[in-house]
Formats: C-alpha cells, sequence, structure tokens
C-alpha cells in the first residue's frame, strides 16, 4: 500500500477527530471528517504509526464499527 503523507488534508482531519482518543463510528467519521474509505485512511495512519483499534457492535439489528486512537503517528 502506497500511504499519503501525514501532511495530507485528508489524513489530518482524520487524526484531528480521532485526536480526542473517544470511539467513532465510520459514519461519524465520514460525516465530520469529510472523507470517504474510512478503513483505508486508518490503515494509511497506521503505516504512519498510529496505534487505532477497530470494534464491531451489533446495534438494532445492524454492525456498527467504532474507532480508536490510542496512539497518534508522532506519539514517542
Amino acid at each position: 500500500m502506497h500511504a499519503a503523507r501525514l501532511t495530507s488534508p485528508r489524513l489530518q482531519r482524520v487524526l484531528r477527530l480521532l485526536a480526542d482518543g473517544r470511539e467513532h463510528t465510520t459514519r461519524d467519521i465520514v460525516r465530520r471528517a469529510g472523507v470517504c474509505a474510512v478503513n483505508a485512511i486508518v490503515a494509511e495512519l497506521r503505516s504512519h504509526g498510529a496505534e487505532i483499534t477497530c470494534r464491531r457492535r451489533k446495534e438494532g439489528g445492524r454492525w456498527r464499527f467504532y474507532y480508536r486512537m490510542t496512539k497518534g503517528p508522532l506519539d514517542a
């Protein structure tokens, strides 16, 4: 995979959103960061050293995916 640079506005928007350390659904990330393909963006951030968990939970008969960043790409 070829990951975009961390200076990419797309990656920066998602990083700002995930920086709060809270869980965010795929839909929340799409809407608030104005991006698509959240799983691909998360993979790019992980390739830069970010630690982002993903868990799925069934709610109202539908599966929802929740992402949480526990370590940023530039954290020591």
